[in-house]
């Protein structure tokens, strides 16, 4: 597994339920620290953790974010 693959999940999360909208963009970054991820605790450097990218595929599911893999 490669590094920041958490944040470009989380990025592609925000930016497809947003789709601009910068207020359902910080809503967004809100529910996900409510289901326990921080966004900002992540980065491109971020080592993976399997059980986040699981976590995140599964928060992408219940938010009705389509996910391109």
């Amino acid at each position: 597994m490669l590094a920041g693959k958490i944040k470009e999940i989380i990025d592609e999360i925000i930016q497809k339920r947003s789709k601009g909208n910068p207020a359902i963009a910080e809503m967004t970054k809100a529910k996900l620290i409510l289901k326990g991820i921080n966004p900002s605790k992540f980065d491109s450097y971020s080592d993976d953790d399997a059980i986040i990218i699981e976590k995140l595929l599964n928060i992408e599911q219940l938010l009705n974010v389509e996910n391109k893999q």
